[in-house]
């Protein structure tokens, strides 16, 4: 194979998609040129400054506004913005020759096929070999798109399609043509998974490969069968939501965001090119679609869709109204009610909401039932045609569409027995390949042995086949690696001497059971392990301490209850600081408040690059009482570390940090932030992230580790306190904050300053500990505190009062 190392990359289009891709190859740290069109004429604001349609500034603008747009766009396609200076605008004429220098050449046109061969033949025109192109297209054939072009560059030609937004959706579909070298395939498969965090799967070169193809027909069936039943915009969305694994955004609200003329065109893009009648009409376009295009009610670009938001009068909100399909009118929603969905809502998981719904007995589970069955049977019929596994589909369309199971694990999840045999007795026509897969005795796509999963394949059982950096904490437990473990955490083993402590309580907050276990874990680790690693497969790694129970006690008065609490989240804390062996943390998405002091102690974090990290202690009217400030005045100290060194702005942004209970909008957001420092790591692959957290420990161990020694905070006392207050204080002035916003900060700046010494003293660990927590119990006993608390658990959202 003589493809380069991917270093470099060029984009060509700087769209919407055109633009997020490369910003996200600039999140990977790769240098990317981003080149657009030539404009044709100057806008006025050129005009008004005298340039000309000859110069750089003019030539480059397409590239350079979706760079600046980069900065403005939310959610944000950068980890940080100082990434996007390594994007290079450009334009395709002046710039062209430069392709000749990357290693990875991304068309991201206009969605055409003529357009794109002849931006190929002008690509192929300063090509080297070794560079791979690939394009972006979501559904128009590679081959024909490459088929007028050498030999060579063909098999460095492939289709990497993204998904919109590129940072944010985990799945890419490499799409290879009969001429791409399979080595290139799959090295763009380690790269793509490496590198840019995807999930990647292998599609067919087939109209809209694998996730549009089965997503389109889905949303296509639910819109027919809406008519056919009479059913309401929010009722289908009741139905195929959170109730059968799926993202809220659910049916209508999803076309809405992806856009009503970008779906018609994705429907069309199939019905145009498949041969077989029947199912070309089963991506016709529903004429309710069309008559919303026409009018450009299309979805929330336009402001409306399948739903419209509406300002209140006078001011007194908003409200969202649905359509109602036969007057193409807006009313109120009116929430559906029926026994099936209540059950799902009651059920635990994907799996058992899907038998409660189906189980229900009512109008909702019989339209539930409808809408999967037409789909599961189109999945199995597109085997071998858009995809060779069934492995393939089901993560296309978890990681594509978000949805928590896949066709054929919905179809297991559902008794794929049963189900078929209702399918047959209704008509419906089941692939011979599943029902052979039956009568061979099989139950189920997929099966677990021995902590392995296998899936069917050409008629026999399949080994998964993971890269060795996924290591699975729910595959190491079925195998039997669980050292020890209570309802809260577990500690397993895995493997070469390390051991994990999982967090898996609810929402992974922190109790007593998660500290007696770290406790425990602890003296396991000492005793039998070379180091340890913090890790779990939840949705997010911790939210925080429980604040169910803390508001509990604080309203029955249990002051001294609260504190045996904060003592026990320290010393846990302490415990597992002077552990004697390498710990090291790997948080992923919300991990908040004691989430982020249960990280706090190890010696490196090993950050998943989608977390969201952030002491907001503050939002619920207290302050962090688990070391968390401790350990942020002591990471300031090192950092001033000369005795003459101005201590006080590192001081200041903690506190301010902490104060304004900031989030980071990414791992490498929080070493902005200061919450990361020196030493830690960003993954890309969150499925990787265990993996690279091990790593981290043996590398540890194999240099020599040594715990870290206890020091002495220098403080910035008295003086630096009364900076801090003073700063809050102007807040105040200015109308930004509350009363009680400045008195919880006049708490913490007491503690980030080390109380009321001299500035400059050097205090113990154990003397800011008993800082934070007189703070925190004092701040537990006022009444808006405890308003706050309560707002949080009942709304989900910071009361500011």
């Amino acid at each position: 194979m003589d493809t380069r190392p991917i270093r470099t990359a060029a984009v060509i289009g700087a769209g919407v998609m055109g633009s997020g891709i490369a910003a996200h190859l600039a999140n990977a740290g790769i240098p990317c040129l981003l080149l657009d069109l030539v404009p044709k004429a100057l806008t006025e604001e050129e005009s008004a400054r005298g340039l000309t349609l000859a110069q750089r500034a003019v030539r480059n603008r397409h590239a350079t506004q979706a760079v600046a747009r980069l900065h403005k766009a939310k959610p944000s396609p950068l980890y940080d913005e100082a990434f996007a200076s390594r994007i290079t605008p450009g334009n395709l004429d002046d710039d062209l020759a430069k392709l000749a220098d990357v290693d990875w050449i991304i068309e991201v046109i206009v969605e055409r096929l003529e357009p794109k061969r002849e931006l190929l033949s002008r690509i192929e025109s300063v090509w080297k070999p070794g560079t791979i192109v690939s394009s972006n297209t979501s559904g128009i054939s590679i081959e024909a798109m490459s088929a007028h072009c050498g030999e060579e560059l063909r098999r460095h030609f492939l289709g990497t399609h993204f998904f919109n937004p590129p940072r944010y959706m985990k799945l890419l579909e490499l799409v290879p043509g009969t001429r791409t070298d399979p080595d290139i395939v799959q090295q763009m498969k380690r790269f793509c998974e490496r590198r840019l965090g995807k999930g990647v799967v292998i599609a067919k070169d087939t109209p809209n490969f694998i996730a549009n193809r089965i997503g389109t027909y889905g949303l296509l069936v639910t819109l027919r069968e809406m008519a056919r039943g009479g059913f309401t915009v929010e009722e289908i969305d009741a139905v195929t939501g959170p109730a059968i694994g799926r993202p809220k955004s659910a049916t209508f609200r999803t076309l809405d965001l992806v856009g009503l003329d970008t779906f018609v065109h994705v429907a069309s893009n199939v019905s145009g090119s498949v041969i077989d009648e029947v199912e070309r009409q089963s991506f016709a376009v529903p004429e309710l679609l069309s008559r919303m295009v026409e009018q450009g009610w299309l979805g929330e670009k336009a402001g409306r869709g399948f739903y419209r938001k509406e300002k209140g009068a006078q001011g007194q909100g908003s409200q969202i109204l649905s359509l109602q399909p036969g007057t193409m009118t807006y009313e109120p929603q009116r929430k559906p009610a029926g026994a099936s969905l209540e059950a799902a809502k009651l059920a635990k998981g994907a799996r058992g909401k899907l038998k409660a719904l189906l189980g229900g007995g009512d109008k909702y589970a019989e339209l539930a039932w409808t809408l999967l069955k037409h789909m599961l049977v189109y999945a199995a019929e597109k085997l071998g045609e858009i995809a060779d596994t069934v492995q393939e589909i089901d993560d296309a369309m978890k990681w594509g569409f978000s949805w928590e199971l896949g066709p054929f694990e919905t179809w297991d999840a559902i008794g794929l027995v049963q189900s078929v045999e209702r399918m047959e007795a209704e008509g419906l026509t089941v692939p011979a390949w599943v029902k052979a897969w039956i009568a061979d005795g099989h139950t189920s796509f997929y099966k677990q042995q021995s902590g392995s999963v296998f899936y069917v394949s050409n008629g026999a059982y399949r080994q998964v086949e993971a890269p060795v950096e996924h290591l699975s904490l729910r595959a190491l437990k079925e195998s039997g690696q669980t050292v020890s473990s209570n309802a809260g955490a577990s500690l397993i083993d895995i493997g070469d001497g390390v051991a994990c402590l999982e967090f898996h309580s609810p929402n992974n907050a922190i109790g007593a059971d998660i500290l007696t276990m770290i406790q425990q874990s602890v003296e396991e680790v000492r005793r039998n392990y070379d180091g340890l690693v913090l890790a779990n497969e939840g949705r997010n790694f911790c939210v925080g301490a429980n604040l169910m129970i803390l508001l509990m006690e604080a309203q029955d008065e249990e002051w001294e209850e609260i504190d045996r609490i904060i003592r026990l989240f320290q010393s846990t804390m302490l415990k597992l600081k002077r552990l004697e062996k390498p710990v090291v943390a790997a948080p992923h998405r919300m991990t908040l408040g004691g989430g982020v002091e249960a990280c706090m102690p190890a010696d490196r974090v090993v950050a998943s690059a989608e977390t969201y990290y952030g002491l907001v202690e503050a939002g619920v009217g207290l302050i962090p009482a688990g070391g968390g400030c401790k350990e942020l005045a002591l990471r300031a100290s090192r950092l001033a570390r000369h005795p003459e060194a101005d201590l006080q702005p590192y001081v200041n942004q903690a506190f301010e940090t902490v104060g304004m209970a900031k989030v980071s909008s990414s791992a490498h957001d929080a070493f902005r932030l200061g919450l990361l420092q020196s030493g830690d790591r960003v993954v890309m692959n969150q499925d990787h992230l265990l993996y690279e957290a091990k790593q981290t420990v043996l590398g540890l161990v194999k240099g020599g580790y040594e715990p870290p020694q206890e020091e002495r905070i220098r403080v910035v006392g008295a003086e630096g306190k009364a900076i801090m207050q003073l700063g809050a204080y102007g807040l105040k002035q200015g109308g930004y904050i509350s009363d009680h916003d400045v008195r919880i900060a006049s708490k913490l700046a007491h503690v980030l300053a080390g109380g009321d010494v001299p500035a400059g003293a050097l205090v113990t660990e154990t003397y800011m500990l008993e800082l934070e927590r007189e703070a925190f119990l004092s701040l537990c006993g006022e009444p808006k505190t405890q308003q706050r608390m309560q707002h949080m658990l009942s709304k989900g959202k910071p009361l500011r009062n």
